[in-house]
């Protein structure tokens, strides 16, 4: 079992090359950090349209994920940098292909993509992609980004992304490329998972599709009928507790990622000293 954090990092809150130290130091092996651009002020007030929830301001302050991990990865050696998730719906593939594969040069293969399609239409749509078909350009923009890594010549030709032969470098340093996880927890997200990434990214404990393990089963279970011998699946954000612990290693996850809260040094610090006795005392 591997452990690691996920946190949204502000402009207000600990920085993310100081933050990488302190997650390495205490031994975890990975850091993950979300996406979004902006918040239409349309939407932030609300957690999803017409929930009446309030929307942290971590929402629309968080920094850029790039960015921030190749912060975090210069300041380490070890540690594995993860995007959970890079909303890719909402970005250029070319130059996101580029990006990614700098990152993970720069950190010496260490880098972890995670994509996801979002929920807040509004901010996706800000960006030109149509809500109702974002899952095909999710498949398109992950499909092309490979191929740029793959070849030293690519072509992508398809509904939302389409370029002739081109040559774009760096190339990753992970071979055939970083492993790409896919977010959600939709009836669907198996079929995304199967047919164009690495592994799975959850988010959730259970819901009304079934409990984690059961569908991390059914996942290892469609995998292996495709001759793929272990789906890794790594949980996004797990709550701060003994439970949580427990629930997602029965479950068979292949790393837990703790939620901490997005605060200044100190406030952090101290959550992920409670994270690290967490894992001190699973472990023994």
């Amino acid at each position: 079992m591997d452990y690691g954090i996920s946190i949204f990092l502000t402009d207000e809150t600990i920085g993310p090359a100081h933050l990488a130290r302190l997650v390495e130091e205490r031994g975890f092996s990975s850091l993950w950090v979300p996406e979004h651009t902006h918040i239409p002020t349309s939407r932030s007030t609300e957690w999803r349209p017409g929930s009446g929830k309030d929307l942290p301001r971590h929402y629309w302050r968080c920094l850029d994920p790039f960015v921030t991990l190749t912060a975090a990865a210069a300041a380490t050696t070890t540690l594995r940098v993860g995007t959970g998730i890079c909303l890719l719906i909402q970005r250029d593939p070319i130059v996101t292909a580029k990006e990614a594969a700098t990152l993970d040069v720069l950190s010496g293969g260490r880098f972890e993509f995670g994509v996801g399609a979002g929920w807040n239409q509004d901010e996706i749509e800000n960006h030109g992609t149509p809500f109702a078909r974002r899952f095909r350009v999710l498949r398109e923009r992950v499909e092309a980004i490979r191929e740029i890594w793959e070849h030293d010549e690519a072509t992508y030709h398809g509904e939302f992304v389409n370029f002739d032969a081109i040559t774009s470098w760096p190339k990753p340093v992970q071979k055939p490329h970083p492993p790409i996880y896919v977010g959600g927890h939709g009836p669907k997200v198996f079929d995304r998972v199967l047919g164009y990434a690495d592994g799975w990214l959850p988010n959730y404990e259970e819901d009304a599709v079934g409990t984690l393990a059961e569908r991390i089963a059914d996942l290892r279970a469609r995998g292996a009928a495709l001759g793929r011998d272990h789906v890794p699946v790594r949980y996004f954000g797990a709550d701060r507790d003994r439970g949580a612990l427990d629930r997602l290693t029965e479950a068979g996850v292949d790393e837990i990622q703790f939620y901490l809260q997005p605060a200044g040094a100190d406030e952090v610090e101290r959550q992920l000293d409670e994270v690290a006795d967490l894992v001190a005392s699973a472990r023994a």
